[in-house]
């Protein structure tokens, strides 16, 4: 610990992290609405040059809202420094703050459309930065935060941006909510999309059903063969999630197509099944397959620096009474996959405990503010 660290527990407002959250939830942002996201960027942007921070804002030209990038004075000047991937889109539609969960706060929780997922967090990372800023300090490195705009969809805009700032990085902190309880992320599995597409011969189901080829039932085949892949000894899963075709119920159905989820533990499985998918055959000659797709985040796994970054981590938290956990892996994806595949210290789910990611009773604990956000602030002041 530097000996000019805070001497003493940082005092946080409560009551003034509850009110400025609820008013970022309040501001609905679903991801493929590029507009509403952009009013959600306004506000952080506003907000972060409030704090001191140079703002970028990059243009995804209409196709997904901005990529708001905030930087300290000294960020990008040559010394590796601290970068906090964060993200401001949400999964739920506009209107659901008026209607299937409000914005409230009942008892210890918060609720709201991406409350826990993850505003909370990426405002508690900010506001840790503006309480030593408002002491007229500075963070021991760089502290450059990304708000990403689409991440809920694998943030194909952002992940160049990404990684192009993970590549100057030192270290990278990832604002996602905690799992189970309040452990952090160390590890994530890779992430695949698929979509396997069938084109059969359609025929009328009553009179020429003989002549049919029916790409609905090639699909089904292929289906149960796909899910049967899973391993879970080896941490593979497949889900096949969406799936339409056919045009009515007395035609044999001519197209069917199928959504697939993939998710493995490294990077070797990620590419043996990825092949294994995109290499597919039709089981009737007559009906022809398509496979598209493949791993959109790669897996990341603990390494010696990352868990030095967690151990670190831990007895800062320890002096104010939480006894910091991880959790081994977790199956869900998050931007901390770009920066930990390129093997830069990666410490993610730092935001707050909760629970209902993704669900109408999304909502987070109140109590968690205080000690997660004491964390990022001791993390901020002592990291060098």
């Amino acid at each position: 610990m530097p000996s000019d660290a805070i001497p003493n527990e940082p005092q946080i407002d409560t009551e003034e992290m509850i009110r400025d959250i609820s008013e970022w939830v309040e501001i609905e942002s679903p991801t493929k609405d590029a507009a509403a996201v952009n009013r959600m960027a306004d506000r952080v942007a506003a907000d972060c040059e409030a704090a001191g921070l140079a703002i970028e804002r990059i243009s995804a030209d209409g196709a997904w809202g901005d990529l708001v990038v905030a930087r300290s004075e000294d960020a990008g000047k040559g010394e590796p420094g601290i970068l906090v991937l964060t993200h401001i889109d949400t999964v739920h539609p506009l209107g659901t703050k008026d209607n299937d969960n409000p914005v409230r706060r009942e008892g210890d929780k918060l609720y709201g459309p991406g409350a826990y997922d993850m505003k909370a967090g990426a405002y508690m990372s900010l506001y840790a930065y503006r309480y030593l800023q408002r002491l007229g300090r500075k963070p021991g490195l760089p502290v450059t935060f990304m708000f990403m705009s689409e991440e809920e969809v694998g943030s194909p805009f952002s992940r160049k941006h990404i990684e192009a700032e993970a590549a100057k990085a030192k270290y990278v902190l990832v604002a996602e909510p905690a799992r189970d309880g309040g452990r952090v992320v160390v590890a994530r599995k890779g992430v695949a999309d698929f979509i396997m597409r069938a084109t059969g011969r359609p025929a009328h189901a009553g009179a020429m059903h003989q002549d049919g080829r029916s790409a609905i039932k090639e699909i089904a085949r292929q289906i149960l063969e796909i899910e049967d892949m899973t391993d879970y000894e080896r941490g593979v899963t497949f889900n096949a999630g969406m799936i339409k075709g056919g045009t009515g119920i007395n035609v044999v159905p001519r197209e069917c197509e199928v959504h697939i989820d993939m998710r493995v533990l490294t990077a070797e499985d990620g590419e043996e099944f990825t092949s294994r998918m995109l290499n597919r055959t039709s089981h009737d000659p007559d009906v022809e397959i398509e496979v598209t797709g493949g791993l959109n985040r790669p897996p990341y796994q603990m390494t010696e620096e990352g868990e030095a970054l967690f151990e670190f981590a831990r007895e800062a938290c320890l002096e104010h009474g939480l006894d910091l956990q991880y959790t081994p892996i977790t199956g869900g994806g998050s931007d901390g996959n770009y920066s930990g595949a390129m093997g830069v210290p990666t410490l993610d789910g730092l935001g707050v405990d909760g629970a209902g990611a993704h669900t109408l009773d999304e909502h987070f604990l109140i109590s968690s503010l205080v000690p997660r956000t004491k964390m990022w602030i001791k993390m901020f002041d002592r990291l060098s």
